[in-house]
């Protein structure tokens, strides 16, 4: 590689709950760099879903986050003019996010009245495994196990 890798930023704990993984998921939450209203955003639903499960929010939020996180994902690879659909394992990082984005645009296109209302809605639904955000975790793992036949066609 001719370039060194860019270094790793840190990332500072929410001034609420003092947790790193709050902020990663605020800082996808947030657009146009409105950090504030993303944690407004965050705290209104964290609110709700203390109201609505009567436990605590960061943990109902934290074991809907890994519901909804998919462990393998398909890459398609063109080999021999066919383009194959390959299951590859997801590194750590990459699950996260994609966990964390897949919660947040399955939030936005619910049919609440705010932000707060839709993405509490959402972990709720993504702790009971229902909802859109899960529905597109098991679609991930059923294109992965259809495809099982071509893995070894890895990158």
């Amino acid at each position: 590689m001719r370039k060194a890798k860019p270094k790793k930023r840190i990332i500072l704990p929410d001034p609420k709950y003092n947790d790193v993984l709050v902020t990663k998921f605020v800082n996808n939450i947030m657009l146009a760099g409105k950090k504030s209203t993303a944690y407004k955003i965050f705290y209104a639903a964290m609110d709700i879903v203390a109201e609505k499960t009567s436990e605590d929010p960061i943990e109902v939020w934290k074991k809907g986050l890994a519901k909804v996180t998919p462990s393998v994902e398909v890459r398609s690879r063109r080999i021999g003019g066919a383009t194959f659909q390959i299951p590859s394992e997801i590194r750590a990082g990459r699950k996260q996010s994609i966990g964390m984005k897949n919660l947040i645009n399955f939030a936005r296109k619910r049919h609440e009245k705010t932000m707060g209302e839709k993405l509490a809605g959402e972990i709720v639904a993504a702790y009971k495994e229902e909802g859109a955000a899960f529905k597109r975790k098991e679609e991930t793992h059923r294109m992965a196990d259809a495809n099982k036949a071509f893995s070894h066609f890895r990158f």
